[in-house]
Protein backbone atom coordinates (compact mmCIF):
# COMPACT_ATOMS: atom_id res chain seq x y z
CA UNK A 1 0.00 0.00 0.00
CA UNK A 2 1.20 3.38 -0.41
CA UNK A 3 -0.24 6.77 1.30
CA UNK A 4 -1.23 9.89 -0.65
CA UNK A 5 -2.72 12.97 -0.02
CA UNK A 6 -3.77 15.86 -1.63
CA UNK A 7 -3.29 19.66 -1.30
CA UNK A 8 -4.33 21.79 -3.86
CA UNK A 9 -3.13 19.64 -6.48
CA UNK A 10 0.07 18.97 -4.29
CA UNK A 11 0.69 15.67 -2.77
CA UNK A 12 2.19 15.81 0.90
CA UNK A 13 3.37 12.77 0.82
CA UNK A 14 5.51 10.46 -1.22
CA UNK A 15 4.40 7.13 -2.47
CA UNK A 16 6.34 5.07 -0.24
CA UNK A 17 5.96 1.15 0.67
CA UNK A 18 5.29 0.71 4.36
CA UNK A 19 4.11 -2.66 6.12
CA UNK A 20 0.23 -3.19 6.59
CA UNK A 21 1.21 -4.13 10.18
CA UNK A 22 3.20 -0.80 10.90
CA UNK A 23 0.35 1.84 11.20
CA UNK A 24 2.13 4.62 13.04
CA UNK A 25 2.83 7.28 11.07
CA UNK A 26 5.44 9.03 12.94
CA UNK A 27 7.72 6.48 12.22
CA UNK A 28 7.40 7.23 8.29
CA UNK A 29 10.48 8.87 6.93
CA UNK A 30 11.02 12.43 6.32
CA UNK A 31 12.48 12.00 2.78
CA UNK A 32 9.07 10.65 2.15
CA UNK A 33 7.43 14.18 2.78
CA UNK A 34 6.98 16.06 -0.51
CA UNK A 35 10.10 18.84 -0.85
CA UNK A 36 7.99 21.20 -1.72
CA UNK A 37 5.51 20.93 1.16
CA UNK A 38 8.52 21.39 3.53
CA UNK A 39 10.08 24.39 2.31
CA UNK A 40 6.54 25.82 2.45
CA UNK A 41 5.94 25.03 5.66
CA UNK A 42 9.69 25.77 7.12
CA UNK A 43 9.10 29.15 5.49
CA UNK A 44 5.57 29.84 7.09
CA UNK A 45 6.85 29.15 10.57
CA UNK A 46 7.72 32.03 12.83
CA UNK A 47 11.49 32.03 13.60
CA UNK A 48 12.59 33.22 17.03
CA UNK A 49 14.29 36.65 17.64
CA UNK A 50 17.58 36.34 18.99
CA UNK A 51 18.52 38.82 21.45
CA UNK A 52 17.19 40.36 24.96
CA UNK A 53 13.63 41.25 25.14
CA UNK A 54 12.99 45.27 24.88
CA UNK A 55 13.13 46.76 28.47
CA UNK A 56 9.47 48.02 29.24
CA UNK A 57 8.33 51.19 31.09
CA UNK A 58 7.48 49.45 34.01
CA UNK A 59 10.96 47.27 34.44
CA UNK A 60 13.12 50.92 34.29
CA UNK A 61 14.22 51.81 37.57
CA UNK A 62 12.54 55.01 39.21
CA UNK A 63 15.21 57.62 38.36
CA UNK A 64 13.37 60.09 40.27
CA UNK A 65 12.30 58.43 43.39
CA UNK A 66 15.98 57.41 43.65
CA UNK A 67 17.15 61.23 43.50
CA UNK A 68 14.43 62.25 46.29
CA UNK A 69 15.74 59.39 48.64
CA UNK A 70 19.14 60.30 48.34
CA UNK A 71 18.36 64.08 48.80
CA UNK A 72 16.37 63.25 51.96
CA UNK A 73 19.58 61.33 53.47
CA UNK A 74 22.03 64.10 52.53
CA UNK A 75 19.15 66.83 54.53
CA UNK A 76 19.02 64.20 57.26
CA UNK A 77 22.67 63.61 57.74
CA UNK A 78 23.27 67.44 57.99
CA UNK A 79 20.44 68.05 60.29
CA UNK A 80 22.51 65.17 62.52
CA UNK A 81 25.53 67.14 62.38
CA UNK A 82 24.72 70.72 62.81
CA UNK A 83 22.74 69.38 66.03
CA UNK A 84 25.83 67.66 67.21
CA UNK A 85 28.13 71.03 66.75
CA UNK A 86 25.18 72.83 68.39
CA UNK A 87 25.42 70.69 71.27
CA UNK A 88 29.06 70.16 71.45
CA UNK A 89 28.94 74.50 71.73
CA UNK A 90 26.41 74.81 73.79
CA UNK A 91 28.17 71.76 76.54
CA UNK A 92 31.23 73.70 76.03
CA UNK A 93 30.62 77.21 76.54
CA UNK A 94 27.04 76.93 78.34
CA UNK A 95 26.43 80.64 78.88
CA UNK A 96 25.15 81.60 83.20
CA UNK A 97 23.14 84.42 83.66
CA UNK A 98 25.06 87.24 84.76
CA UNK A 99 24.65 88.30 88.59
CA UNK A 100 23.70 91.67 90.25
CA UNK A 101 23.72 93.01 93.55
CA UNK A 102 22.85 96.32 94.95
CA UNK A 103 26.17 97.66 96.92
CA UNK A 104 25.02 100.94 98.06
CA UNK A 105 22.23 103.86 97.62
CA UNK A 106 21.77 107.80 98.12
CA UNK A 107 18.41 109.95 98.61
CA UNK A 108 18.99 113.24 97.62
CA UNK A 109 14.90 114.15 97.51
CA UNK A 110 11.91 111.88 98.26
CA UNK A 111 8.55 114.31 98.87
CA UNK A 112 4.75 113.12 98.19
CA UNK A 113 2.29 115.52 97.90
CA UNK A 114 -1.33 115.17 99.91
CA UNK A 115 -3.01 116.40 96.24
CA UNK A 116 -5.66 114.22 94.85
CA UNK A 117 -4.20 112.32 93.07
CA UNK A 118 -0.94 112.52 95.18
CA UNK A 119 2.33 112.48 93.33
CA UNK A 120 5.30 111.68 94.36
CA UNK A 121 9.32 113.11 93.33
CA UNK A 122 12.41 112.09 93.81
CA UNK A 123 16.11 111.68 93.46
CA UNK A 124 17.65 108.44 93.98
CA UNK A 125 21.31 106.86 93.10
CA UNK A 126 22.18 103.30 93.65
CA UNK A 127 25.35 101.41 92.78
CA UNK A 128 24.59 98.09 91.32
CA UNK A 129 27.51 95.61 90.79
CA UNK A 130 26.77 92.79 87.96
CA UNK A 131 29.11 90.17 87.52
CA UNK A 132 29.53 87.84 84.86
CA UNK A 133 30.18 84.27 86.02
CA UNK A 134 31.30 82.89 82.51
CA UNK A 135 34.66 81.74 81.72
CA UNK A 136 34.36 81.78 78.07
CA UNK A 137 31.52 83.87 77.28
CA UNK A 138 31.46 87.94 76.86
CA UNK A 139 28.03 89.49 77.59
CA UNK A 140 26.55 92.80 75.18
CA UNK A 141 23.78 94.60 77.31
CA UNK A 142 21.72 96.84 74.71
CA UNK A 143 18.80 98.94 75.75
CA UNK A 144 19.63 98.58 79.24
CA UNK A 145 17.08 100.79 81.51
CA UNK A 146 15.99 101.56 84.74
CA UNK A 147 13.33 102.44 87.65
CA UNK A 148 12.40 102.86 90.99
CA UNK A 149 9.10 101.03 92.12
CA UNK A 150 7.56 101.11 96.20
CA UNK A 151 4.81 98.94 96.45
CA UNK A 152 4.47 97.60 93.09
CA UNK A 153 3.94 101.12 91.99
CA UNK A 154 6.66 103.23 89.95
CA UNK A 155 8.18 106.57 91.53
CA UNK A 156 10.45 107.28 89.09
CA UNK A 157 10.89 107.76 84.59
CA UNK A 158 12.61 105.26 83.03
CA UNK A 159 16.37 106.61 82.55
CA UNK A 160 18.28 105.07 79.42
CA UNK A 161 21.53 103.66 80.78
CA UNK A 162 24.81 103.52 78.04
CA UNK A 163 25.55 100.09 76.31
CA UNK A 164 27.57 98.25 78.47
CA UNK A 165 30.13 95.40 77.32
CA UNK A 166 30.82 92.55 79.95
CA UNK A 167 33.58 91.38 79.27
CA UNK A 168 34.29 87.34 80.91
CA UNK A 169 34.48 86.85 84.14
CA UNK A 170 34.33 90.27 84.95
CA UNK A 171 32.53 92.42 87.48
CA UNK A 172 31.46 96.10 86.32
CA UNK A 173 29.43 98.58 88.62
CA UNK A 174 26.67 100.87 87.58
CA UNK A 175 25.47 104.58 89.57
CA UNK A 176 22.71 105.42 87.82
CA UNK A 177 21.12 108.64 89.12
CA UNK A 178 17.45 108.01 88.80
CA UNK A 179 14.43 110.40 89.21
CA UNK A 180 16.38 113.80 89.27
CA UNK A 181 14.76 116.55 87.37
CA UNK A 182 12.49 114.37 86.22
CA UNK A 183 7.94 115.11 86.52
CA UNK A 184 6.60 113.67 89.55
CA UNK A 185 5.05 110.94 88.69
CA UNK A 186 1.21 110.54 89.94
CA UNK A 187 0.63 107.24 92.71
CA UNK A 188 -1.92 106.05 94.36
CA UNK A 189 -3.62 107.21 97.87
CA UNK A 190 -2.35 103.93 99.62
CA UNK A 191 1.64 104.26 98.07
CA UNK A 192 1.40 108.18 99.25
CA UNK A 193 0.29 107.20 103.07
CA UNK A 194 2.72 103.58 103.10
CA UNK A 195 5.48 105.99 102.23
CA UNK A 196 4.81 108.86 104.67
CA UNK A 197 4.30 106.62 107.54
CA UNK A 198 7.66 104.19 106.33
CA UNK A 199 9.61 107.56 106.41
CA UNK A 200 8.57 108.10 110.03
CA UNK A 201 9.16 104.41 110.57
CA UNK A 202 12.71 105.00 109.86
CA UNK A 203 12.70 101.82 106.64
CA UNK A 204 11.48 102.32 103.43
CA UNK A 205 11.63 99.13 101.15
CA UNK A 206 12.40 99.88 97.41
CA UNK A 207 12.42 97.87 94.04
CA UNK A 208 15.20 98.94 91.40
CA UNK A 209 14.14 97.35 88.01
CA UNK A 210 16.26 96.91 85.22
CA UNK A 211 14.92 96.21 81.68
CA UNK A 212 16.78 95.71 78.60
CA UNK A 213 18.25 93.07 75.87
CA UNK A 214 21.67 91.12 75.77
CA UNK A 215 23.69 89.30 73.49
CA UNK A 216 26.50 86.38 74.68
CA UNK A 217 29.72 85.90 72.69
CA UNK A 218 32.17 83.11 72.56
CA UNK A 219 34.53 83.44 70.07
CA UNK A 220 33.64 84.01 66.28
CA UNK A 221 29.77 83.11 67.89
CA UNK A 222 27.16 85.84 68.87
CA UNK A 223 24.12 85.06 69.77
CA UNK A 224 20.88 86.75 69.25
CA UNK A 225 19.02 89.29 71.82
CA UNK A 226 17.25 88.35 74.86
CA UNK A 227 15.20 89.95 77.19
CA UNK A 228 16.45 90.63 80.38
CA UNK A 229 14.65 91.30 83.55
CA UNK A 230 16.61 92.55 86.80
CA UNK A 231 14.66 92.91 90.07
CA UNK A 232 16.58 94.13 92.93
CA UNK A 233 14.64 94.57 96.72
CA UNK A 234 16.56 96.44 99.38
CA UNK A 235 15.42 97.84 102.60
CA UNK A 236 16.61 101.30 103.20
CA UNK A 237 17.41 103.08 106.94
CA UNK A 238 15.70 106.72 106.22
CA UNK A 239 13.82 109.15 107.58
CA UNK A 240 12.20 112.43 106.31
CA UNK A 241 14.82 115.23 105.73
CA UNK A 242 17.71 113.53 105.42
CA UNK A 243 19.78 113.50 102.34
CA UNK A 244 22.94 112.16 100.93
CA UNK A 245 23.80 108.52 101.35
CA UNK A 246 21.65 105.66 103.16
CA UNK A 247 22.78 102.42 104.98
CA UNK A 248 21.56 99.08 103.50
CA UNK A 249 19.34 97.43 106.02
CA UNK A 250 19.19 94.46 103.55
CA UNK A 251 20.31 93.96 100.50
CA UNK A 252 20.09 90.26 98.99
CA UNK A 253 21.05 89.44 95.52
CA UNK A 254 18.87 90.47 92.50
CA UNK A 255 16.21 88.31 90.57
CA UNK A 256 17.63 88.11 86.74
CA UNK A 257 15.14 86.76 84.54
CA UNK A 258 16.09 86.12 80.72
Amino acid sequence: YSLATIDHGHPLYSICPFSPTDLNLRSLSLSCINPQFRRATTAASPRKRKGKRKMSEDDKPDAAGGRGTALCTCIAIFLLLAGITALTVWLVYRPHKPQFTVAGAAIYNLNATTSLPPFISTSMQFTIVTRNPNHRVSIFYDKLSAFVSYRNQAITQPVILPPLFHEKHSTVALSPILGGGGPPVPVSVEVANGLVMDEAYGVVGFRLVLLGKLRWKAGAIRTGRYGIYVKCDVLLGFKKGFVGQVPLLQSPQCKVDI
